[in-house]
């Protein structure tokens, strides 16, 4: 989408509201069994799906897109939240669980927000779906700029389809690292790459992920990651639980480790996207309610990746694998993001004077962060 949606193209008020209140007994664990042709249809006017197959996962980003516009803090959009199990611990709740829960954000019993504020929050979901589907879609991107010649963009890979309300997805080759190297620019979610060998995550120096909630990449990988049941719940926190085994082994449960300190795990359920490893760099150190980074740790952090790298591939006898590096340190480390990108470059420039073979990539969320990786 270019514009905004027709009001004629969007689904009626009635429909939707119709529509969630049957949802909210089975919850999301319902979506596959069932048709809802209006939540179908808002879906797909809004990208979040591209058809049938994916239709179940479109409708769940959308109503959590919707509750994000009523506000994860808001009542509202707490208890919409607990009522449809948007929330990663309770996907798989029953009804009344949910409803109990949901009642609890409001103070009351189960039965009296049964016939008083769950009518309101369901309808009030309703509009905000009608609302996420009203505003203006990202404008496609078409390429990114590079310092020396013009980088051909590869076709966007969906282009049009949102994810959250993020950006369409952009695949950039040929991004100079200097004179005689290059790396691949993705403007997507790191857990939607495919066929990357390593992902790097960034993670605090205590390997403590983010909750599989929070718009982080360490808490994206996590939930992608997670091995689940066929209720969509989750049975093993991959990541999670590499990270405490190697924290164990390595005498250091509970102790930090120093700082650009990278730690491989599994790929989890990301096996099946064609990933073999995540690498875990620990590069944030705590500090009150925020975290710091320094930017030498960026560096330490990519010469362990592409050594930890190498020394996989020797061990394993196979050639060399392909690294993926989001902004290390751009989000509540506090660095920006071409303050990262830079430190990033010229780390990753003098390990591919070692390392000419590798494929080397790097993932940022959004068109401008891209432009400015791309101009630098």
């Amino acid at each position: 989408m270019s514009q905004e949606q027709s009001p004629s193209t969007l689904p009626a008020y009635d429909h939707l509201l119709d529509e969630l209140r049957t949802l909210r007994r089975p919850g999301l664990a319902g979506l596959r069994g069932a048709d809802h042709p209006a939540l179908r249809a808002a879906a797909l006017a809004g990208g979040f799906c591209a058809g049938a197959d994916d239709t179940p996962a479109g409708i769940e980003a959308l109503l959590k897109e919707a509750v994000r516009r009523l506000g994860e803090k808001d009542l509202l959009g707490r208890a919409a939240a607990h009522t449809f199990g948007l929330l990663p611990d309770r996907r798989g709740d029953p009804a009344f669980e949910r409803r109990k829960t949901a009642a609890g954000v409001y103070g009351v019993t189960p039965e009296r927000f049964r016939k008083h504020q769950e009518q309101q929050v369901i309808q009030q979901l309703a509009e905000a779906v009608l609302t996420v589907l009203r505003e203006p879609a990202p404008v496609p991107v078409g390429s990114a700029p590079a310092p020396a010649a013009p980088a051909p963009a590869a076709a966007a890979s969906g282009a049009g389809r949102r994810t959250g309300g993020l950006e369409p997805p952009l695949r950039v080759e040929r991004v100079p690292v200097d004179a005689s190297t290059s790396f691949t620019l993705h403007v997507s979610p790191i857990e939607l790459l495919r066929d990357i060998d390593i992902l790097v995550s960034s993670e605090n120096v205590y390997l403590e992920m983010s909750k599989t909630f929070r718009p982080t990449v360490s808490g994206s990988l996590r939930l992608a990651a997670a091995v689940r049941d066929q209720a969509g719940e989750i049975v093993d926190d991959v990541l999670v639980r590499e990270l405490g085994e190697w924290l164990r082994a390595h005498g250091r449960p509970g102790l930090p480790v120093r700082s650009g300190t990278v730690v491989p795990t599994s790929p989890g359920a990301l096996a099946a996207r064609g990933v073999r490893r995540i690498y875990h760099a620990a590069v944030a150190t705590p500090y009150e309610d925020t975290y710091r980074v320094g930017p030498e740790s960026l560096a330490r952090a990519v010469a362990s990746c592409f050594a930890l790298a190498r020394e996989e591939e020797e061990r394993e006898g196979r050639g060399p694998s392909s690294l993926c590096f989001p902004l290390l340190g751009a989000g509540r480390g506090g660095l920006t993001p071409v303050v990262s990108a830079t430190w990033l470059r010229w780390a990753i420039r003098d390990e591919l004077a070692r390392d000419p073979g590798r494929r080397v990539h790097m993932v940022v969320r959004d068109r401008a962060t891209a432009q400015a990786v791309g101009a630098l």
